[in-house]
């Protein structure tokens, strides 16, 4: 069904929407090999973080680090740190580079200056303190920055910058002025550092801003004890594994359960939570059930329909989503869904629908970067009006930053959410060996024409005595079969016999042509 184009919709602030809160309960599966994190809201998983052991994410890590390549052209550097690939430095996350000192602009703050060329500011060989902010995702390396922050659970210190922020998410402004004065109070007046101020300490006190005030800073103060003394490239301090992160950064007052199925670990976390955040240390349980924790709340099976390009609405309709390198598409169809009174209110129904269900998928697949979705056409401008605002409610419990766009002229929404870490997909699965990810396979006979043509180039050019044609089963058929006649035409018009042989463990498309 197609429509008139429609101008561009203006971008929909993320947050004008408010955020809904709906409890949720944090399922946590421990094994040596890998952690599984599950957040489920609606009796639905809404989120799932995978961390193994062999390759944990290297996201708020600081190393010192050795400078290995500056490249002018396009304004990066490349850092070694010890991973297999070097890391990423642009000259915009360095921040030595970014402001001036001492010269004030018309409000009375720095002013900031022209930003140097990085080859002003780096030299081939210079040691340097770095933090991964992007994980390496696919073929690309780490991406690093200079402005080192580190979390706490009230708190994000940024010992560089003299800075006090707070949270977009408290969004009264008399609460925000409040507590910014509280912490500027409790700021020692030696501190050079600044903070941000997080969502969590809306209800904190003032003792537990303090002690995340002296936490930080005596972590800060071992990281550069560290830093005096290594030798580049030297990992000065490591993020939280998952489930401490999840105590940190997950858990709020809204949390229902946090159930851990790994008694060792439940007592580990136990005692981290009651040293670092007391207010969740009450919700921890854990599991001691005969059946595995996942399967009990069918989280696996949730796994398995998530890694599907097919999902399907309550209503009878469903999604295509396709993930590529450059963006994720998503295809909205009507499906068997006939049941209302027209055709149009059909269509308004199954693209509501696909907009709860788009933002909970996004959320669960873990899905960064462009994001495209095609809703069906619809023609009524308040249906459209409607499908966004229902889409940027879905989306206001994503802890992720994005920013969304209405209808383009296509009929399309443009949306974009933020990378920083491998997809569900990337982590759990790898490119297909037989197709090479495609999702197609050339068929028999097309390979079938392919040797043909490959034998006729070689008959041209060798003198053999015989060519024999190793392929896998089903092109050897197609050759016994239904080109039969195209191959002993062939072998007649060369004057060389050709032979054919099964190789089981050639897939479809792999062939030899072997000379005799």
């Amino acid at each position: 069904m197609s429509s008139a184009p429609q101008s561009p919709a203006p971008t929909v602030p993320r947050t004008a929407v408010e955020r809904d809160v709906v409890p949720e309960d944090i399922l946590i599966n421990i094994t040596p090999q890998e952690t599984r994190v599950a957040v489920v809201a609606d009796g639905a998983v809404q989120e799932l973080h995978i961390e193994r052991s062999a390759n944990r994410g290297l996201v708020g890590n600081i190393y010192m680090g050795k400078v290995v390549r500056v490249l002018p052209g396009m304004q990066s550097a490349f850092v070694e740190i010890g991973l297999e690939r070097a890391a990423f430095l642009h000259v915009a996350d360095i921040w030595q580079g970014r402001h001036s000192q001492g010269e004030e602009g018309r409000n009375g703050l720095p002013k900031p200056a022209l930003v140097k060329p990085i080859e002003k500011i780096l030299t081939e060989g210079q040691p340097l303190m770095v933090q991964v902010i992007k994980d390496p995702i696919g073929s690309k390396g780490a991406r690093l920055s200079t402005q080192i922050s580190i979390a706490g659970r009230l708190l994000v210190y940024l010992p560089q910058d003299p800075h006090i922020g707070i949270s977009q998410r408290i969004e009264d402004e008399a609460e925000r002025r409040a507590l910014r004065e509280r912490l500027q109070q409790m700021v020692p007046p030696d501190e050079k550092g600044g903070f941000i101020i997080r969502t969590m300490a809306e209800t904190a006190t003032d003792e537990e801003l303090a002690n995340d005030i002296a936490y930080l800073r005596r972590l800060w103060a071992n990281i550069c004890e560290r830093a005096t003394t290594a030798s580049p490239p030297a990992l000065l301090y490591h993020d939280l594994w998952l489930a401490e992160r999840v105590l940190r950064d997950f858990a709020t007052r809204d949390t229902g359960r946090i159930i851990v199925d790994s008694r060792e670990n439940f007592l580990k976390l136990q005692r981290f939570a009651q040293l670092y955040t007391p207010n969740v240390a009450d919700k921890l349980e854990h599991y001691t059930g005969e059946r595995p924790l996942f399967d009990l709340y069918n989280i696996e099976e949730e796994i398995q329909r998530a890694l599907e390009r097919r999902v399907d609405l309550k209503s009878g309709g469903y999604l295509i989503m396709d993930q590529t390198e450059a963006m994720t598409t998503i295809d909205v169809n009507t499906g068997g869904f006939v049941g209302l009174r027209n055709f149009d209110d059909t269509i308004f129904k199954t693209n509501l629908e696909a907009a709860q269900v788009i933002a909970r998928q996004l959320r669960l697949r873990n899905l960064g970067g462009i994001i495209i979705i095609d809703f069906i056409d619809m023609e009524n401008p308040d249906h459209r009006e409607a499908v966004l605002a229902e889409l940027n409610k879905a989306l206001s419990r994503d802890r992720t930053k994005m920013t969304v766009n209405g209808f383009t002229a296509l009929g399309l929404v443009e949306m974009t959410r933020k990378r920083t870490r491998e997809s569900l997909e990337h982590v759990l699965c790898e490119p297909c060996k037989t197709c090479g990810g495609r999702g197609v396979v050339k068929t028999a006979r097309t390979v079938c024409y392919e040797i043909l043509r490959e034998i006729l180039r070689e008959a041209r050019q060798f003198n053999a005595r015989e060519f024999r044609i190793l392929a896998s089963q089903s092109v050897i058929d197609m050759f016994l079969e239904e080109e039969s006649q195209s191959l002993a035409m062939l072998g007649d018009f060369i004057g060389k016999p050709i032979s054919l042989q099964v190789e089981t463990s050639y897939t479809q498309e792999q062939y030899d042509v072997i000379l005799i």
